[in-house]
């Protein structure tokens, strides 16, 4: 089954250019020339991975992205013409999952939503769909979690990390590992996003963020039984 991209990028001649090397590697692209019209196709279609702009009219790719988290877990590549660390920062705290820069290579762009496309199912994919620990329970086929049957919303990244870390239980992990394998090899973000994502995973997870261990001057580790 191909999969389907929503490109939301309000620049005629780069959604152009960008689709049909998309549609070379086998992908359906649909197109969203704004934020409110991007918002609108969501709610019918049912797309594997969505390109978002930053700049553009009617609802600015910030707004964008804020909204779609609200509903769905696709995920996200941000495109922009900023560069500023800053802003990368803000586009992982609002739910992105990777961030191309303008200008860009459309064959990159492509190689990138194909490594993404892979992280996100190797960590959907499995033998046992269903991780537990504590009164946690982690559906990975459906990507959500519950803590004593109450459904808690994680952002993508959150998911990524936490299943990450249950994989390696009892190993420590550095937080450039965590980065290379949450985030991917090419960012080359500040680390900080890793305790910040950290942070807020202790907090969803309440009396059961006891499981995720700090290791002075070594990174994070998953304990089974504390």
């Amino acid at each position: 089954m191909k999969r389907q991209v929503l490109l939301v990028e309000d620049e005629s001649r780069i959604r152009e250019i960008v689709a049909d090397y998309f549609e070379q590697e086998q992908w359906i692209v649909h197109e969203a020339e704004n934020g409110k019209q991007a918002i609108q196709m969501l709610e019918s279609l049912r797309v594997d991975l969505v390109i978002l702009d930053i700049l553009m009219p009617e609802m600015d790719g910030w707004t964008v992205c804020k909204e779609i988290r609200t509903t769905s877990d696709v995920p996200i590549i941000i495109l922009t013409a900023k560069s500023e660390e800053d802003d990368k920062m803000q586009g992982f705290e609002l739910g992105a999952d990777d961030y191309v820069t303008k200008p860009f290579s459309p064959r990159v762009l492509v190689a990138r939503a194909n490594s993404l496309m892979k992280r996100v199912e190797g960590t959907v994919r499995g033998t046992d769909h269903l991780l537990r620990f504590g009164q946690v329970v982690i559906n990975r086929h459906a990507r959500r979690m519950k803590i004593r049957g109450e459904e808690i919303d994680l952002a993508p990244k959150e998911y990524e990390l936490l299943v990450y870390l249950i994989k390696n239980a009892g190993i420590v992990l550095s937080r450039e590992t965590i980065m290379d394998h949450v985030w991917g090899f090419d960012y080359f973000g500040d680390l900080r996003v890793v305790d910040t994502h950290i942070k807020k995973l202790r907090s969803k997870l309440g009396s059961e963020a006891r499981h995720i261990r700090t290791v002075i001057k070594a990174g994070y580790t998953f304990e089974e039984e504390r």
